[in-house]
């Protein structure tokens, strides 16, 4: 009798899986997990949707995180719209009736457990993602050794803001500065966007590689303010795009370059925007593309390739990556030193809670802002317990 009745009180599958949904962690070393989750391509208010599910424990190679942090920037949002070149795998690994993927390339982590052959990680640690598309808008996640980065223990201390925002736009601010034209103190290089996230790092970058910037915005309400914001980020020079059309800019650069004219152009703009930052390039300039905000093409005039000699690249820091994860150990180390000296800023945030009691449309509000013109300040989903 004795025997039956504990057969009847062991946990049954459905039990244990009630049994962890309660709980972080249940008794039977089950996770509980929430994730942001699309079936579908289209637009993040029309596909997302959160989805509970359980992380069975670890073995093997295995490693259980928990997300600190995870930003939303545009290529998420391409990704979920099926627009980008990298899509997040759809899986039915979480337990959804039809494939589904998790959104998000960027983010930091807090390693729970581990399987018994892993041997570089340990429950604690801190890391990053080694790749793009392994989706990090959830709480918890099943990984491995190959998926992370790990933040050295020294740097520690770091906001979660700050190490879940460092691998996309102040990496890709870094090697367009170092990886195209090499350029000497005082030399000078223009960008549009130049208050996006890649902008502000490249600002901060430049003034302490002693470079020199012309930093092309959009006009907006409050234009002297956000001129003065980027001045003090270092911004030799902030315009507008009126102001980058007029002929005396020109005239303007080429005396402040002492004639060399602008050596190094960053483009994220394309259109209208990248013709006129192309018009202002010195002779054998380089321009930089690594984005298309204007969903125009990039018009380089056959005068500029033939008479000024000017370069023309792409730039993908996904790809570049996933070619070098040891030169991005140490830049990302590199700019956390940065960081933990005070010499580089975050960009500025508007934090979304995520704990076990937010609600979908909450999550799915703050994509939805990320989206929005002038917004001003990237969204970064923060959990909570």
């Amino acid at each position: 009798m004795a025997s039956t009745l504990r057969l009847l009180l062991r946990p049954t599958p459905t039990r244990l899986h009630a049994t962890a949904l309660r709980r972080h962690a249940s008794t039977f070393g089950y996770t509980q997990a929430k994730a942001l989750i699309f079936s579908d391509y289209g637009q993040p208010s029309d596909v997302l949707k959160l989805h509970s599910h359980s992380i069975s424990p670890v073995y093997g190679s295995e490693i259980v995180i928990k997300f600190l942090a995870a930003p939303i920037n545009p290529a998420d949002i391409n990704q979920i719209e099926g627009v980008y070149p990298t899509k997040p795998a759809m899986t039915i690994n979480l337990g959804t009736p039809t494939p589904a993927a998790v959104p998000g390339n960027e983010g930091v982590v807090e390693v729970v457990s581990v399987g018994a052959n892993v041997k570089d990680f340990k429950p604690g640690d801190r890391a990053i993602m080694k790749h793009t598309a392994f989706g990090t808008w959830r709480t918890h996640a099943l990984a491995s050794d190959k998926n992370l980065l790990k933040i050295p223990e020294k740097f520690r201390d770091l906001g979660v803001v700050s190490a879940a925002t460092v691998s996309v736009n102040p990496c890709t601010a870094y090697c367009m500065l170092k990886n195209f034209k090499p350029l000497e103190k005082g030399d000078w290089f223009i960008q549009n966007g130049g208050n996006s996230g890649v902008g502000r790092a490249a600002i901060q970058l430049g003034r302490l590689w002693g470079l020199k910037s012309v930093n092309v915005v959009r006009k907006r309400p409050e234009i002297d303010a956000l001129k003065e914001e980027l001045k003090a980020l270092g911004a030799d020079m902030v315009i507008t795009e009126e102001e980058l059309a007029d002929r005396t800019f020109r005239k303007q650069m080429k005396e402040l370059t002492g004639g060399k004219g602008l050596q190094l152009g960053l483009n994220c703009v394309g259109g209208k925007s990248a013709t006129e930052l192309i018009r202002h390039m010195g002779e054998g300039g380089h321009v930089v593309t690594y984005g298309a905000m204007a969903k125009q093409p990039l018009m380089v005039s056959a005068s500029s390739l033939i008479f000024k000699d000017i370069h023309a690249h792409g730039f993908w820091v996904s790809r570049w990556s996933d070619a070098n994860p040891e030169a991005k150990r140490e830049m990302v180390e590199e700019i956390f030193g940065m960081i933990q000296r005070g010499e580089f800023k975050d960009v500025p945030v508007e934090k979304t809670v995520w704990n076990s009691e937010t609600k979908e449309d909450v999550l799915k509000a703050a994509v939805a802002k990320s989206g929005q013109a002038y917004s001003g300040k990237k969204q970064v989903f923060v959990f909570e317990e």
